[in-house]
């Protein structure tokens, strides 16, 4: 068969190889994960930002992620090697070139009793196809025609074109809510869904009860929850509470205020909290990098030579070495990492750290430098300030520019407004992460064809369009992995992204809980939905 299962698991499997010897798998439903049952003790975590938005297919920050997906489930999930495994969805998969499928459970209900069908998952992908709601997932829907609930369990998407990645994305990727909630509000992409009108209605091992901006949400168990062994979430309570930085997260944990860090451990810190009594540190594979992304629209960066003179003036080595501890590695500046060990080409190699082949190549874009070897052109870099890691960085980055006479603004802003800056193309130079990179066709589509919803460099590049396309509608895995590498190339010479490293994550909490299951990436974690239904307090 052409377009099986198998096919369209292909890049998820490539994930494999370098994900080995990581944490624990999640259990299937039924399976023991440990747990000693339901306790009336409330587990808190601390998070550095307050949700931007509660409604969970326009929610696009960690915070906005941790707390919502306790509410609303995904199709599928990912294991601990990298593929998708079931969640809501129990099979999914290919009837045609242009037809895909989800069957779902049948034992699942909202927190109002009313039951999860087929129905809620076919109208969710309509809704947000219908109004555009603004995010990676409505990013994922670009070949989605429409989708229809042929029974109770079962779930058939029309296509507007074979797309072999489409079904595991946006099963990974996008929530489930409840139609009868949300269809009378009007617009999915306008309602927000905010519990001002009667609370949340979700299907998660938590619902919200409270919150206070700037100072916590909390979430109460839901006493069915048939995701986890015996039905029923460990903690009573989960209580997200808002702290201004992760060191100032790590105090709290070590006073015993807090009980899990959401956020992943700046480097330098990982060893010294592995050693400190109380406290256990738990590590979960990276799937995603960290990147410089410069923006096409502004006339300088639009000159390919000085993107490149960028790309030269930034000493990753010394960045890996000196802000994340030894604890990254090197993509090769590429962005089909290692992880993706079926997809990585050896033969494109990092940007050189080379002051004088930056300056060569201003001089190639048309730049003089003055009497002080500094070029007339500046550029403004932002970055999140609640982001430890990138802030240190993003100083050396500066440093290191200034070597080749390259003036480099830094603006460093609390995370809402990064973000609305990064919405707007508010930027020069944009740096932060991509926390996971699971499909390369996918995030090639996001990341580079016009529209893409991170898009952030606003490239448009016709050779590049068209093999991203054509990665999109070949299911020969050979074939696909020969076209994603050329425009792989495209994109490493031409510096549409600056990939800087692979970051392995580590994750703190207290040793007084147990039965946490981790999954790849700081989106999932320690904190994502089975998991934290799994922790149950020490006896």
């Amino acid at each position: 068969m052409k377009h099986s299962k198998f096919l369209a698991l292909g890049a998820a499997a490539a994930l494999a190889v370098g994900l080995a010897g990581c944490a624990p798998s999640a259990p299937e439903p039924g399976e023991s994960s440990g747990s000693t049952g339901p306790s009336d003790e409330t587990i808190s975590i601390g998070t550095t930002t307050d949700v931007v938005n509660f409604n969970p297919v326009l929610g696009n920050s960690r915070t906005d992620s941790w707390i919502t997906n306790l509410m609303y489930p995904h199709l599928l999930s990912i294991s601990d090697d990298g593929t998708k495994e079931a969640h809501v969805a129990t099979d999914w998969g290919y009837v045609d070139d242009t037809t895909g499928f989800y069957e779902i459970r049948d034992d699942l209900t909202w927190s109002d009793g009313e039951p999860l069908t087929a129905e809620d998952v076919a109208w969710t992908l309509n809704a947000v196809k219908r109004d555009q709601a603004p995010g990676t997932f409505y990013g994922q829907l670009g070949n989605l025609d429409t989708a229809t609930a042929v029974s109770d369990t079962r779930v058939e998407l029309t296509l507007t074109q074979p797309d072999s990645s489409i079904i595991e994305e946006i099963g990974f990727w996008g929530v489930v809510v409840p139609k009868h909630v949300f269809d009378p509000q009007g617009s999915i992409a306008e309602f927000a869904n905010d519990g001002s009108d009667g609370g949340w209605v979700g299907m998660g091992p938590f619902i919200m009860s409270d919150f206070q901006v700037g100072q916590h949400y909390t979430l109460e168990r839901v006493e069915d929850y048939p995701l986890v062994d015996g039905g029923v979430p460990g903690p009573a309570e989960v209580v997200y509470r808002v702290y201004p930085d992760v060191n100032t997260e790590i105090l709290a944990l070590q006073s015993g205020e807090i009980d899990v860090i959401a956020n992943a451990l700046p480097p330098a810190q990982v060893e010294q909290l592995s050693n400190t009594d109380g406290l256990q540190v738990i590590e979960a594979p990276g799937l995603g990098y960290a990147h410089l992304v410069y923006n096409m629209d502004k006339p300088d960066l639009a000159k390919t030579e000085v993107r490149q003179a960028l790309a030269h003036a930034v000493d990753y080595e010394a960045i890996r070495t000196v802000v994340l501890q030894g604890q990254a590695v090197s993509t090769g500046s590429s962005a089909l990492m290692p992880v993706l060990a079926k997809y990585y080409d050896e033969s494109v190699t990092e940007y050189e750290f080379d002051p004088e082949k930056s300056r060569e190549l201003m001089e190639k874009a048309g730049y003089t430098a003055d009497a002080g070897g500094n070029f007339p052109v500046s550029f403004r870099l932002i970055y999140s300030l609640q982001d430890s890691v990138t802030s240190q960085w993003a100083q050396m980055v500066k440093d290191s520019a200034a070597e080749a006479g390259i003036t480099i603004e830094l603006q460093g802003t609390e995370r809402n407004t990064y973000l609305s800056q990064t919405s707007e193309g508010d930027y020069d130079i944009y740096a932060g992460n991509f926390a996971i990179m699971d499909d390369p066709v996918t995030n090639f589509a996001l990341s580079y064809l016009p529209g893409g919803a991170i898009n952030y460099t606003h490239v448009d590049d016709s050779d590049l369009n068209a093999l991203i396309e054509e990665g999109m509608v070949t299911f020969d895995e050979d074939d696909k992995i020969s076209i994603m590498r050329e425009a792989n190339k495209i994109v490493h010479e031409q510096v549409y992204d600056n990939i800087m490293y692979t970051q392995n994550l580590f994750f703190a909490a207290s040793d007084e809980w147990a039965g946490f299951i981790s999954k790849p990436s700081e989106l999932l974690s320690i904190v994502n939905p089975l998991s934290l239904a799994s922790a149950h307090p020490v006896e």
